[in-house]
């Protein structure tokens, strides 16, 4: 943190918005909706200010497109939503994951299914975010849990996008994105930013889909004098569809391999008391505020419990998570769904501790007593 500077009393959304701009965002385009507005909101007053473009879509799918468009004449870009609105985006998202444009789209979780409870926290996307769209595709969804967190896990979605050219989903709910917290902005020499790889080659040379070590082709923009074909259809190493197996294999392994070889970089999760732990529980976004404080309450009263916050939802973090039934007799999900993310932690046991759910579907949040609660009845 830079010495001097003044704390702000931020929003979750509005550090979000702080994130994408020091990120280099410099395109928005979005459509109002509760509980994401605040994002199109700040967008519209700090695009201006850095020389960057603010556009009110028709609706989520022409904000989808337009994000698109804008990442491939090489402008960083980001849209936000919440569930009705992530569901029209869907098919364009598809789009992106297939023509491999990275930007950045934000899903503020709210009640449903439909219109469901527009002011109220949920936690119901969790799968939807895996598998929203359809086809067998690699998916990164980050999942912040404070205002601080929204600043900084915006500005890794935005590098995790670039570098792998990919969309990336940051996903988070109504508690984190309208809570006010207190934080200092860095300043911005300090931030780690990662720009895409631009082709070195002449134009002539150019093969904008050319398989490498890492699976992660240079991206031209338009405009540049590079010839660059763009199709939602399966396409050859020059962007032109094709139905040949030997080729439609090797693309789908492509896009799936650059992810498998950047886990290590990509998954990241938060430790809370787990060094003797004897009972865990995994919770994300403002469920893991309540099962922090359920943690510590629970310590006091001689409990050995602890806490995994999977900062990186997907893919998922098998090792870590195996790691941690293989050192506990007992791991409780509490989510503010019927049981989402916890499906993820059963199919990867191997009867190595109980697995216990700890739902709530009423539009309420989760509270450490809730979780204190089934902590004493697993104990």
């Amino acid at each position: 943190m830079s010495k001097g500077k003044q704390p702000l009393l931020l929003q979750g959304n509005e550090a979000i918005v702080e994130g994408a701009i020091a990120a280099g965002c410099r395109f928005f385009a979005g459509y109002p909706i509760t509980p994401a507005t605040e994002i199109a909101e700040g967008m519209s007053v700090k695009m201006p200010i850095v020389d960057g473009t603010f556009v009110q879509m028709e609706d989520e799918i022409g904000s989808m497109g337009a994000i698109i468009g804008a990442s491939l004449t090489g402008v960083k870009a980001m849209t936000a939503t919440s569930g009705p609105g992530f569901s029209l985006m869907q098919e364009n998202l598809g789009f992106a994951c297939i023509t491999e444009v990275p930007c950045v789209v934000v899903n503020v979780m709210r009640g449903g299914p439909s219109t469901g409870l527009p002011t109220n926290p949920a936690q119901g996307d969790i799968m939807q975010s895996r598998w929203g769209t359809h086809g067998d595709h690699p998916i990164i969804v980050l999942c912040p849990h404070s205002v601080e967190e929204c600043f900084y896990v915006t500005i890794k979605a935005f590098n995790l996008s670039e570098r792998y050219r990919v969309p990336v989903i940051l996903t988070t709910d109504e508690v984190t994105a309208h809570m006010r917290e207190k934080i200092t902005l860095p300043d911005p020499e300090t931030l780690e930013i990662i720009d895409r790889v631009r082709p070195n080659v002449p134009p002539d040379w150019y093969i904008p889909y050319e398989d490498n070590s890492i699976g992660v082709p240079p991206m031209s923009a338009f405009g540049d004098g590079y010839r660059y074909h763009v199709t939602g259809l399966v396409h050859d190493v020059r962007g032109f569809p094709t139905s040949r197996p030997d080729e439609v294999d090797a693309f789908i392994r492509r896009l799936h391999r650059k992810i498998d070889k950047g886990l290590s970089y990509i998954q990241e999760g938060e430790y809370f008391l787990m060094d003797d732990a004897e009972v865990a529980v995994i919770a994300y976004s403002s469920v893991a505020r309540s099962a922090k404080q359920a943690a510590l309450l629970a310590r006091e009263k001689g409990l050995k419990v602890g806490v995994f916050r999977p900062i990186t939802l997907w893919p998922f973090m098998r090792q870590a998570v195996e790691d941690i039934l293989k050192n506990v007799r007992a791991v409780i999900v509490p989510e503010m769904n019927m049981g989402q993310y916890s499906r993820e932690v059963k199919r990867v046991d191997q009867g190595y501790a109980r697995i216990v759910t700890l739902n709530r579907v009423d539009g309420q949040v989760i509270t450490p007593d809730d979780i204190l609660r089934k902590l004493k009845e697993v104990y």
